[in-house]
């Protein structure tokens, strides 16, 4: 028999009433992206929750108005399979909508945008909201950016964990709790990160309050160095580094440009991530970021070459595929230790600044020898 016939005999078992969600994905997952759904669930459950391994999520996509962040985001935290993430500023203030107690609805994408705009609601495709859920979040964000706490320069990560604190205080005062991503967050240590903080309603709101004399401002160089210090304590602990990337964009470059930040800016040896896991609806061949494949990734030194095996990319919703793998990560993995990868920020960053100042002075010594 070929070699290529060695494969499990697809024969699915017929689905009822007693099916689990491990039932349904080992063995009726056979072919095309639910293969791969499958194939990423084993990668996640079998690789990347071990306990030496360091989980950076990225988040594109308006995923929490979708409740993504409550059904899924804030589960896999407290469950320990979420150690940092990188999210656009959009996924981070709706979710501010949950915390304060403000509602968003199912709706029907045919409706006309014009009645809409008349009846003040708000439609992203198929949720909607009234247009005064907008108005109350910015009037919470500009009340806790004017705290005197808030008044200097601070990293993306320690402004989303002072805004989640504030946040988990009024999931508490309403009687609200764990629905906001952000509260989550704080409550586990887990640093958060956007990588464009100017393009969202938050920096809207950070922007127009600095017209008022307001002294909050986000240090993105910060942002870039923490990042690639989480990497390098992963690997240099003597453990692993897993991206799971749930669209594309900025947060899927800015999570794994770590790896070339330590490399290639920075000096310092390392190979690339470990464990790749995307959903993507993104073709590859059009050019863009939301499309490159891991193979790609490895020419940038963004992944290991001897982990490309360890790669896996959906082609799939990720409003389909998250609730899957975490249903499915749950179902087959326990709880990992909170890494509280937040707290040990500045050890990070202090073992980041020795190696580089190691690495360049090898490299000057190096220069220096080549010219005599």
């Amino acid at each position: 028999m070929s070699k290529y016939l060695q494969g499990r005999k697809i024969e699915p078992r017929p689905i009822d009433q007693k099916t689990s969600i491990t039932d349904l994905v080992d063995s009726t997952f056979e072919a095309y992206n639910a293969a791969r759904l499958r194939e990423a669930c084993h990668l996640l459950v079998e690789k990347m929750l071990a306990d030496g391994v360091t989980v950076g999520v990225s988040l594109t996509g308006a995923l929490t108005p979708a409740g993504l962040g409550i059904s899924c985001l804030i589960p896999l935290i407290q469950w320990g399979f979420v150690d940092w993430i990188v999210s656009t500023g959009a996924n981070l203030y709706h979710d501010i909508h949950f915390a304060i107690g403000l509602d968003l609805h199912r709706g029907n994408a045919a409706t006309s945008d014009l009645i809409l705009r008349q009846e003040g609601v708000v439609r992203i495709y198929d949720i909607f909201f009234d247009y005064e859920v907008l108005l109350s979040t910015d009037r919470f964000l500009r009340e806790v950016i004017a705290a005197p706490e808030f008044q200097k320069e601070m990293s993306t990560a320690e402004f989303h964990y002072r805004v989640g604190k504030y946040l988990a205080e009024r999931e508490q005062m309403l009687g609200v709790e764990e629905k906001s991503l952000l509260a989550a967050a704080y409550r586990s240590q887990v640093p958060v990160y956007t990588s464009s903080p100017g393009d969202s309603s938050i920096g809207m709101n950070i922007a127009a309050m600095a017209l008022e004399g307001n002294k909050l401002s986000l240090d993105v160089n910060r942002d870039v160095n923490e990042t690639a210090a989480i990497v390098l304590e992963a690997k240099r602990s003597g453990g692993k580094s897993a991206v799971w990337i749930l669209g594309g964009g900025s947060p899927k470059n800015f999570i794994l440009q770590t790896e070339p930040q330590i490399r290639e800016i920075l000096g310092i040896e390392e190979k690339g991530h470990d464990y790749y896991l995307q959903v993507t609806d993104a073709r590859p061949d059009s050019g863009g970021l939301s499309g490159a494949t891991p193979g790609e990734a490895v020419s940038w030194g963004k992944v290991d070459p001897d982990s490309l095996p360890d790669a896996v990319v959906c082609y799939l919703d990720s409003t389909v595929a998250l609730p899957v793998l975490t249903a499915y990560s749950i179902a087959n993995h326990g709880r990992r230790k909170l890494k509280g990868l937040y707290r040990r920020l500045p050890e990070m960053i202090e073992n980041l600044e020795q190696e580089f100042k190691r690495a360049k002075r090898s490299s000057e010594k190096t220069f220096r020898g080549a010219r005599q």
